[in-house]
């Protein structure tokens, strides 16, 4: 089933997740495991993170530098197939901007459509030190562009003028931002972005991780505003240490509210410190519950065990 289909079908509060491959040469058996053990709950769709490939200098022994094109996490398409086929789950593959040319990302997409995989997450993806374009290739630039590609392929149309071309059917997700994406001058602005999104062919979005759910609501509150109609998924992370506190405000540019720093400032030892994260996570779901949100979204990457102990506080509800 689409992602699309199941929001508006959605009677029940529903849980999705995200996961990210293993690192290159790292066994996928721990991460299959980590599948199975969310699958009590009946997940609809689990997203699957993807990586561009960067260029690496290494210096040789003669002091002189070699550049490599490496990508750390390899195996998003494989571990997707494995999703739908081996444990019967609908897989949302990202697809990026920075790293790929168009002409890649239209035989990604082929690709999918030969496995049967219909949902996509369309994202930019970090500003990294990706490998360079051809200069005989073309590439999106930003992530609105990217949807434009994938609508276009959903209505026959290739980025080689082909007859009789099939069209694809793929849903489109996209990322947003309560608190607003770091490069936007502000909400207003990084809102139009979100409309130009659904308007070039996006179904729903999700969003960035968020401590604070009256922004969530908020923010949906103004997104309505500014005539964005589509879905709008909250997106969360389970807080599992004090470290936590300054990482995750440096690499995704959120706030922390001052309570839940206070309580995890206060932690005596790594599992109090996991427990706070997971109360919560809990106290979050109960809200977004409450205000009607019937859907929500977890980053787990790999370890599921801060989401085992959430869901069996959430049973009773979702």
């Amino acid at each position: 089933m689409r992602v699309i289909d199941h929001l508006l079908s959605t009677k029940n509060p529903t849980v999705s997740l995200e996961i990210i491959p293993p690192r290159r040469g790292r066994n996928i058996e721990k991460l299959h495991q980590a599948i199975e053990s969310v699958l009590p709950f009946r997940p609809p769709f689990i997203d699957v993170t993807s990586h561009a490939a960067e260029v690496i200098w290494e210096e040789m022994p003669d002091g002189s530098f070699k550049k490599k094109v490496k990508r750390k996490s390899p195996g998003t398409f494989g571990l997707c197939a494995a999703m739908k086929y081996k444990f019967n789950v609908e897989p949302v593959p990202h697809l990026l901007c920075g790293g790929f040319t168009r002409e890649e990302t239209e035989d990604a997409l082929i690709e999918l459509q030969y496995l049967g995989i219909e949902n996509v997450l369309a994202i930019r993806g970090d500003k990294a030190n990706h490998r360079p374009i051809p200069q005989d290739r073309t590439a999106n630039n930003y992530a609105v562009d990217l949807v434009h590609q994938i609508d276009r392929m959903n209505h026959g149309r290739y980025i080689d003028d082909l007859i009789d071309a099939t069209p694809t059917n793929f849903c489109i997700g996209v990322s947003c931002y309560p608190e607003k994406h770091f490069e936007a001058p502000n909400l207003d602005f990084d809102l139009q972005i979100l409309k130009q999104k659904q308007d070039a062919g996006a179904h729903y979005a999700v969003s960035q991780m968020f401590y604070d759910t009256g922004k969530f609501l908020a923010y949906v509150e103004k997104a309505r505003a500014a005539g964005i109609t589509m879905p709008i998924i909250p997106g969360m992370k389970i807080m599992t240490g004090k470290g936590q506190l300054t990482r995750l405000p440096s690499i995704f540019h959120i706030d922390i509210p001052q309570e839940l720093t206070e309580r995890m400032l206060a932690a005596k030892t790594r599992a109090e410190e996991i427990k706070i994260g997971v109360d919560w996570a809990y106290r979050q779901s109960l809200e977004l519950l409450e205000a009607g949100i019937p859907y929500l979204h977890f980053y787990i990457m790999q370890n599921t065990k801060p989401f085992l102990a959430l869901m069996d506080k959430l049973k009773k509800k979702v």
